[in-house]
């Protein structure tokens, strides 16, 4: 009699944890492989690979970079052209 009691104590609880047990057993039954999604998004997955190995390729040999240059800041020299400000020689 005290099980019964504790079981109906707790039986929402319990039907929630089933619930979610089906739920889930269905969608992990229903869901593709994941082979089968390497299958159909390795294009995508490669060409991705390949641009950002190019990145890092060209990106060691930028000709941008944030030292200063010739007594100026990178981008300091736009900046002023944009405000409107003249040049100061």
């Amino acid at each position: 009699m005290d099980v019964s009691q504790k079981l109906l104590k707790y039986r929402y609880y319990i039907i929630i944890a089933i619930a979610v047990s089906l739920t889930l057993s269905l969608v992990l039954y229903a869901a593709p492989r994941i082979l089968t999604i390497l299958a159909y998004f390795w294009p995508l997955f490669a060409s991705t690979t390949v641009f950002l190995v190019a990145i890092i390729a060209f990106g060691g040999v930028s000709i941008f970079s944030t030292e200063e240059v010739h007594d100026e800041k990178v981008g300091e020299g736009l900046l002023d052209y944009v405000a409107g400000k003249p040049e100061q020689y």
